[in-house]
């Protein structure tokens, strides 16, 4: 039996409690950086099969590191299982962790045929709080000479792109007074506010291609009778690239110190999560995975499409900007919902869903054999390996 046979034959074999796995995961949603269960879920079938396991790594409670196999070429698969505030899975990230399981347990059976180390990363809170960023920072991911993972989507992109993202907190700070009897006295940190979003809503027709700014009021104010000492904005700035994000930040960062001149305020700006960089997959694993998905009857969109349906933000774009990678999106009938409704939630444990979880374990497994079976792309990720490792010391 060859290695994509004796991979698929175990994925495969795994299928019933993969799918079991998604459906559990998405059944007790846990947001950022709580995701106890989830990760605790996710890791049984991989200490199962013999997988090291460490937990809390990068000192992230709910992240893990599940490693099998002694080969050169370590191979990294990104688990994700947080959710979303209220609305729960509705980005799939119980697909996430179910596949990269299941990818990890196929290639699992022909490591030491193939000279690899297979590698499962636990990594929380990538809808808000940058999980990958700080397990990168923190050298989790130094050994790793490429990382892959699989999301679930309205339709199939290999090639899929992200925004770089800010995720900002400004805060303005006024000064009470009662409403009625002395408003002269006050310094209204509200309308500081809404002086702010009025700027941010004019400049939106001046944004370059691919910029996007979006927002909440997350403190208003606390009674009508009393004017508001204090008030917060919550806003998440995107942008095609970095350098285009920082371009955006001091745009917006006028808009924000108008609010506060405009009112007799002050304001401060605080980065909530690390920014996240966009999207940089590598060629060589794209044009594996693409090959793969095909062969297993998906039918993604045309690659001179793929620039034009960008994903939002993941914090795996810092990921493959410092080692090769892919996030490629694998589609589920959602019946028109996309990511981030509850009809997407709701779609997420439906017949295409659990599809979509065996076939993006099947389809990352066989990524990476190909990669590792063809010495020019194995030499070039290890070689790049090496030369990160000499830049890090």
């Amino acid at each position: 039996m060859g290695a994509v046979e004796a991979a698929d034959a175990a994925i495969h074999a795994a299928a019933a409690e993969l799918i079991g796995l998604s459906h559990a995961i998405h059944a007790e949603p846990e947001l950022a950086f709580e995701e106890t269960r989830s990760a605790a879920k996710t890791i049984a079938p991989l200490a199962e099969r013999g997988f090291a396991i460490e937990t809390g790594v990068a000192d992230l409670p709910t992240a893990f590191r599940a490693t099998y196999g002694s080969g050169e070429l370590t191979i990294g698969i990104c688990a994700e299982y947080d959710a979303l505030p209220e609305i729960g899975h509705a980005c799939g990230h119980n697909i996430i962790a179910a596949s990269a399981v299941g990818a990890a347990i196929g290639l699992a059976e022909v490591a030491d045929a193939l000279g690899i180390t297979v590698v499962v990363f636990g990594t929380p809170a990538e809808e808000s709080g940058g999980g990958k960023v700080l397990m990168l920072q923190r050298g989790v991911f130094d050994d790793i000479a490429m990382a892959m993972m699989v999301h679930p989507g309205p339709f199939d992109i290999v090639g899929a792109r992200s925004l770089a993202l800010a995720d900002l907190s400004v805060t303005f700070h006024g000064r009470e007074a009662h409403a009625s009897a002395a408003p002269e006295l006050g310094r209204n940190a509200g309308d500081a506010v809404t002086v702010a979003q009025v700027a941010l809503g004019l400049l939106r027709q001046h944004l370059l291609p691919g910029q996007q700014l979006h927002g909440i009021v997350s403190d208003g104010g606390v009674a009508p009778n009393i004017v508001p000492g204090r008030a917060e904005l919550l806003y998440y700035l995107r942008a095609a690239d970095s350098a285009s994000l920082d371009n955006l930040m001091q745009r917006a960062a006028d808009c924000f110190e108008a609010g506060a001149l405009a009112t007799g305020c002050t304001h401060e700006i605080r980065t909530v999560a690390p920014t996240y960089t966009e999207l940089t997959p590598d060629p060589g694993l794209l044009f594996a995975y693409r090959e793969q998905i095909v062969e297993l009857g998906r039918v993604p969109i045309a690659p001179e499409l793929e620039a034009q349906r960008p994903l939002g933000s993941t914090d795996m774009g810092n990921v493959t900007n410092v080692i090769p990678g892919i996030h490629p999106v694998i589609g589920i009938d959602a019946g028109g919902a996309v990511t981030h409704q509850p009809g997407f939630a709701a779609a997420s444990i439906n017949a295409s869903a659990d599809r979509a979880v065996t076939d993006g374990a099947l389809a990352l497994a066989r990524t990476a054999i190909a990669v590792a079976r063809d010495d020019v792309d194995r030499d070039k990720l290890l070689q790049r390996l090496v030369q990160r490792q000499e830049d890090i010391r």
